[in-house]
């Protein structure tokens, strides 16, 4: 029987190769140019408006919508502690309404956008803390991360500015994050370290409700974030 012939390839391994490398960069480019393309046409007020009418649309069903500044920081707090950041947007909802209460001191002394009592924040191992935690602490020492490591606070320094301020957005609810983890989010005890945040199971309950609220909504929340400017502040802050 005749041997077949083996069919020639229709191209070289050589003009493959060549072809490889002529193509890799050339994908390169076109990703390049068409990822600046993108960044231009973001700063379109339409492109803005579109993306702001779809955050709309995807909120719609809540009480109160979640301020889409604060989303990057909540899932750049995530991102280092493990603390879901839609748990996070529900203690920031239930705790001051997203910030915007007249004031941010609680009539029993919690401070800031999260709510810390400040020995909570500083340190029960400080000297004056005592009772309900609000204690004598020198305003010098309650931003003042040596202090809060010294006693064992949960106050964080997000922003790297050297003070962990209650009042500032990124620390507070970095804060809380870092307090939520270690009460048991890390060990997957939700129910016990929010009710360690507050002991109260009306609270717990609170909680739990806008967190599954913000769960259902969360994937499409994250994509209109991260199609944003606004995934900018993730990098920053992580």
């Amino acid at each position: 029987m005749a041997k077949k012939k083996q069919k020639k390839p229709l191209i070289s391994p050589g003009v493959k190769l060549f072809l490889i490398l002529i193509l890799i960069p050339a994908s390169i480019t076109i990703y390049f140019f068409a990822f600046l393309a993108w960044q231009e046409l973001k700063s379109l007020p339409f492109i803005s408006d579109l993306v702001q009418s779809e955050m709309d649309i995807v909120q719609e069903n809540l009480d109160l919508k979640i301020p889409e500044e604060y989303i990057p920081i909540y899932m750049a707090a995530e991102e280092k502690y493990g603390v879901p950041w839609t748990l996070l947007a529900a203690h920031h909802r239930i705790e001051t309404r997203f910030s915007t209460m007249k004031t941010l001191v609680s009539p029993v002394g919690a401070e800031g956008h999260m709510q810390f009592m400040p020995c909570t924040f500083v340190g029960w191992g400080h000297p004056t803390c005592s009772g309900l935690g609000e204690g004598e602490i020198p305003e010098e020492e309650k931003t003042n991360p040596k202090i809060i490591k010294k006693y064992g606070g949960y106050g964080v320094d997000a922003n790297q500015d050297g003070i962990a301020d209650p009042y500032d957005i990124e620390d507070a609810i970095f804060s809380a994050a870092n307090y939520l983890a270690k009460a048991g989010v890390s060990k997957g005890e939700l129910k016990k370290a929010i009710y360690n945040y507050n002991h109260s199971e009306e609270y717990v309950d609170d909680i739990l409700y806008y967190y599954h609220l913000y769960e259902d909504v969360s994937d499409e929340l994250e994509q209109l974030i991260l199609a944003t400017d606004e995934s900018k502040t993730i990098d920053e802050v992580k």
